[in-house]
């Protein structure tokens, strides 16, 4: 049986999770929030005691056996570090630093790729990312390309991180994620960008709900083709 693989790509905080994990569920695909995955490998890397800028140092953790994996439980995904639920650890400030940070070295995106594209072998996927449409499934029968403006996004995350208690101003991060928009777009390694034959999804003005239609929209007619 052939499988369908949906892949979104776009800035940070422009809400691919949400909206590839709703869309996911009610089209009876499997999620895989790569992001997630690549903030575990900083979660390790800080553990390890290797400060933002130790390029060098990060092969040795990779070199050291971890594993990262996913499970999903009544449709909610968790992530593993070496069979620990990280899914809370990963979503702070410094782990989004941090994922910045390692997902710039090749040898991370190598040890990521094979894990990334299995799934996309044996299930309906929609994975979302960075660089998901251009490197790690070229090949997908979607493209989306997900963005909304850098104000649109940094409000939207202000609300989640006071929401969770963190005590930050709407200025910081703001300039927090024009500076992750910067890193993610210059890179050496799979820079962010919109793949040729991917769709633009603008969700600057729409609700949540909105988006989430807008995507399925773009979904539905691979599914029925």
């Amino acid at each position: 049986m052939k499988t369908i693989a949906v892949a979104i790509d776009g800035p940070s905080g422009a809400g691919k999770s949400t909206i590839a994990r709703a869309a996911a569920g009610h089209l009876g695909f499997v999620y895989v929030d790569t992001g997630a995955m690549y903030r575990t490998i900083g979660l390790a890397v800080c553990r390890a005691g290797i400060a933002l800028g130790q390029t060098e140092r990060i092969q040795s953790v990779l070199d050291s056996g971890i594993q990262v994996s996913l499970k999903y439980e009544q449709g909610v995904q968790h992530v593993l570090l070496d069979g620990e639920d990280v899914s809370a650890s990963i979503r702070t400030p410094e782990m989004s630093k941090y994922a910045s940070f390692v997902s710039a070295v090749p040898a991370v995106r190598a040890f990521l790729l094979q894990t990334q594209r299995e799934m996309a072998k044996t299930h309906n996927v929609i994975m979302d990312g960075r660089d998901i449409g251009t490197v790690i499934l070229p090949d997908a029968e979607v493209k989306i390309f997900l963005t909304a403006s850098a104000q649109a996004r940094s409000k939207r995350r202000f609300i989640e991180l006071r929401e969770k208690g963190e005590d930050v101003t709407l200025e910081e991060v703001l300039a927090d994620m024009k500076q992750r928009d910067h890193d993610d777009e210059t890179r050496a390694a799979a820079p962010l960008k919109q793949a040729e034959d991917a769709i633009l999804v603008d969700t600057s003005e729409l609700t949540l709900e909105q988006s989430i239609a807008a995507v399925e929209a773009v979904i539905r007619p691979a599914l029925e083709g």
